[in-house]
């Protein structure tokens, strides 16, 4: 059975937000990390898809530091706080 892809993308989610500030995620360390603990119920594909949807729907965005990294968006200095 698989997991539907919402689901996977939450969860990946999850682990961005944990790991915000102290370690940078890869795409592929968000994949491997699913595939770890949900094992055959997701794919490299459906992963690749909940990556698009966190990174589409803007909860989460590409850094490039050397390579690319999933991470949540940066609030800059000078931005307006939002509620």
């Amino acid at each position: 059975m698989a997991m539907p892809i919402e689901e996977i993308a939450e969860s990946m989610y999850k682990l961005v937000a944990e790991a915000q500030g102290k370690k940078k995620l890869k795409a592929m360390d968000l994949t491997k990390s699913m595939i770890e603990l949900y094992g055959d119920e997701v794919d490299k594909k459906a992963c690749k898809q909940a990556v698009r949807m966190l990174i589409d729907s803007e909860r989460c965005v590409y850094t490039y530091f050397g390579g690319s990294y999933v991470e949540l968006p940066h609030k800059e200095g000078a931005a307006p706080p939002t509620d």
